[in-house]
């Protein structure tokens, strides 16, 4: 067995690690974990955002019930380290790279996780075009496409989509907030339909709402969630509701879960306090 570490690719071609091979000018050709990850007995996971917060969290559970995960990021900064982790470096905001590693993952895919998310907050006038472009691309186009893409997998397994969505996605006003919580809002709408379009073909498109969490989506905020344990979630909690939705026996869909602190406190970065 090999030590664990994490086998990185570069979806441009570049090579990080001894495990995997991939061409820009051709087919991959994979060794080791990752023609591991085609066979039969491997169930193989997809994770967006799996290098910090929730999709590395969600990353950590799958491993921990025997997936091979693909975790895409823009940088390998706190990527699992474990060996079967393999990094996929691309920019969700990049069409053709998102395109470039679904056709090299290994078929069939079990799951595909949409945890990838950013957010920028305050009056709406103050916000840049970039940012909110940012956030459509990251937080809506990304899983559209990921799932138009993968469907035909995951239909050929009976296998599950998870996106993670937000608690924004279920209020009617978030000032401060509200392209934000816009995205995340057109994201549960598209699994709530994606879920009636794709049920027949035994096909889950689940949803998860988490409210505030101990989770970087903050780092462009005026404000951090109170870390006390009654006013925040942890990105583990998270994880776990996810894979209890996901682990769900065959014939039962879960496709809403909200996950709330019972406090709703946030510390402004001004170190003034609401509750």
């Amino acid at each position: 067995m090999k030590p664990p570490g994490n086998n990185m690719i570069n979806t441009k071609g570049i090579l990080s690690g001894t495990s995997h091979i991939l061409k820009s000018d051709g087919p991959a050709v994979f060794d080791g974990p990752a023609a591991e990850a085609a066979g039969e007995d491997t169930r193989v996971a997809l994770v967006t955002g799996s290098t910090s917060g929730f999709g590395r969290a969600i990353a950590l559970r799958l491993l921990k019930e025997g997936f091979r995960v693909y975790g895409i990021g823009r940088n390998s900064a706190g990527a699992p380290t474990h060996e079967s982790f393999i990094f996929l470096e691309a920019d969700l905001r990049d069409e053709k790279a998102i395109a470039n590693i679904v056709s090299e993952l290994p078929k069939p895919l079990a799951l595909l996780v949409n945890a990838a998310g950013v957010a920028y907050y305050g009056p709406h006038e103050t916000l840049s075009p970039d940012s909110i472009a940012e956030m459509v691309e990251v937080n809506v186009t990304a899983p559209m496409i990921l799932a138009n893409l993968l469907l035909p997998s995951l239909r050929s397994c009976c296998g599950t989509i998870l996106n993670v969505s937000s608690v924004t996605a279920k209020q009617n006003s978030n000032t401060h907030g509200c392209a934000y919580g816009a995205t995340k809002a057109a994201l549960s709408s598209f699994s709530e339909s994606l879920f009636a379009e794709c049920r027949r073909s035994g096909v889950r498109v689940l949803t998860l709402h988490p409210d505030l969490a101990d989770t970087a989506l903050y780092r462009y905020a005026d404000f951090t969630p109170d870390p006390a344990p009654d006013s925040c979630l942890s990105a583990e909690e998270v994880a776990e509701a996810a894979w209890l939705m996901c682990s769900a026996r065959d014939g039962l869909a879960v496709t809403d879960v909200t996950l709330r602190p019972q406090r709703n406190r946030i510390i402004r970065k001004t170190n003034s306090t609401e509750s």
